[in-house]
């Protein structure tokens, strides 16, 4: 049975490039009967934080990919066999891992200062070889490791990689050779101070948890050689590969926070929807070989195959995510999207930007107008806002049409503020207002455009909403009427 595992660091909140890696593995999981397993390598003590951690698991928890095995959590016990899933529990498993290397001659303590180090760098440098370590400490003998010992020196522990070429068959990738000399000689796997480094921890946790498949990005893929040559030393099976390709930026580059968003936080933040979100991770370096691109988490897990995982990197399409988000958010039913709108409502009161909360039931009398046009969540502020505030700020720059000037302005919004005020309170309809405002534009010789985007402005305070009449009904005529009047008076003489 396939066993396949996410294990990030909690050094910094869930990256979208993480969140996808654990999606490739869950869906992976699921669609084989296999087994998705969590663990925290979380041995940067300097660096890792509860906070990160938390971030980590709500992060998963929130986007579906429930794991079947992994650490306690909120009070509950770690589940599975292997506990703990957390590396600085495990600390004694290392240690036995180590000394079992060193009892075979497959490892050995290295007593080399970093300026030692670092003056072989720079002379390797000088001379244009690739660096790698010397192996000064390589052939000590048990004398020269006493005395240095005796000096007060203490070893970190070098892994021997030896001589030949490393071969595997990586499931995305194929068949892919390397030759050791090109792995920068024999690698520290535990520091002199004792403390274990990846190279060496994801190994012997993934025996230990009887990992059958290591599917990670494919900035891993120079690691692999390593990781085989001591999985092999250890004397244990050695896992499938399947290296992911980058998420890159538009520019191709690696995705990264300086270019990007990379936050799954951020995008939960911005009313992105867990649908939304999953189905375009998924589809981020791998396809369904359709032109089918809405997809639940059912129907991922159902056509997910590891191996049509595309080789080159995928490109993150903010415009695309954000109409697949649209697409996800046209299919809630109603209760649901006013569950989910009402958070982001909320902050909207919190901020400052609107002066009253509206009820469910005026949310619901919105959804038609609105539920088609919501890019996310949290652009409804943007998109309703100005319906919950008394009064709204008025730019006289763009209360101008951009064909007008604004003596025709102040023409315009006085004749439509009495159109809209002949219609009356019974009749107050989309329908019913739509006529008259367009016949008035053409009485008086204007494009119909430029007098609606005037009203828009005057009573909205801005350029984009939702459909002009549908937008006058929800402010209601009095409303209106004032919003017209207060234009007016901000419209220069």
């Amino acid at each position: 049975m396939s066993r396949v595992r996410i294990a990030p660091s909690p050094t910094g909140p869930l990256h979208i490039g993480t969140a996808r890696t654990a999606l490739y593995n869950f869906l992976h999981a699921r669609h084989v009967g296999g087994t998705f397993i969590l663990r925290l390598e979380d041995t940067d003590q300097a660096r890792s934080t509860v906070e990160f951690e938390k971030d980590i698991l709500d992060g998963l928890h929130w986007l579906g990919l429930d794991w079947d095995e992994g650490p306690e959590v909120a009070g509950e016990p770690a589940r599975g066999p292997h506990a703990p899933y957390r590396q600085m529990e495990r600390l004694p498993s290392y240690e036995a891992a180590a000394q079992r290397l060193l009892s075979l001659d497959l490892a050995y303590p290295c007593y080399c200062t970093p300026e030692e180090l670092e003056a072989d760098r720079k002379a390797q440098e000088a001379a244009k070889q690739p660096p790698r370590y010397v192996g000064r400490c390589a052939r000590l003998t048990v004398e020269e490791r006493l005395a240095q010992e005796a000096d007060g020196r203490r070893g970190a522990l070098r892994f021997r990689v030896g001589e030949g070429t490393v071969v595997f068959d990586d499931v995305i990738r194929g068949r892919i050779e390397i030759d050791v000399a090109n792995l920068g000689g024999d690698f520290v796997i535990v520091r002199a101070d004792g403390t274990p480094l990846y190279h060496f921890t994801v190994v012997v946790d993934d025996a230990a948890m009887e990992v059958t498949d290591v599917i990670r990005g494919e900035d891993h893929l120079s690691n692999t050689p390593k990781h085989i040559l001591l999985f092999r030393a250890l004397g244990h099976d050695v896992p499938r590969f399947a290296h992911l390709p980058l998420i890159l930026n538009p520019d191709r580059t690696k995705m990264s926070k300086r270019k990007s968003q990379t936050a799954i936080d951020d995008y939960i933040a911005q009313g992105f929807i867990k649908e939304a979100l999953v189905n375009y991770l998924a589809l981020l370096g791998w396809s369904t070989g359709t032109e089918e691109e809405i997809l639940s988490l059912d129907e991922l897990i159902e056509r997910f195959d590891i191996t049509d995982v595309h080789k080159g990197g995928a490109v993150f399409d903010r415009e695309r995510l954000e109409w697949l988000n649209g697409q996800w958010i046209r299919r809630l039913d109603p209760d649901d999207l006013i569950d989910r709108l009402r958070p982001f409502v909320e902050a909207e009161m919190v901020a400052g930007r609107i002066e009253r909360l509206p009820t469910d039931e005026e949310l619901r009398a919105l959804l038609p107008v609105i539920q088609e046009r919501l890019p996310t969540l949290g652009a409804v502020g943007d998109l309703v806002g100005f319906l919950w505030v008394g009064a709204v700020d008025v730019d006289p720059e763009i209360l101008v049409p951009k064909r007008w000037d604004a003596s025709t302005t102040r023409e315009g919004l006085a004749a439509a503020r009495q159109t809209i005020d002949a219609v009356g309170d019974v009749s107050f309809e989309a329908d019913e207002l739509e006529p008259p405002l367009r016949a008035l534009a053409e009485e008086r010789g204007w494009k119909a455009g430029d007098l609606f985007m005037a009203i828009r402005v005057a009573v909205t305070g801005r350029t984009a909403t939702p459909p002009l009449f549908d937008t006058l009904v929800a402010l209601g005529r009095e409303r209106v009427l004032a919003r017209i009047d207060h234009a007016l008076e901000v419209l220069p003489a």
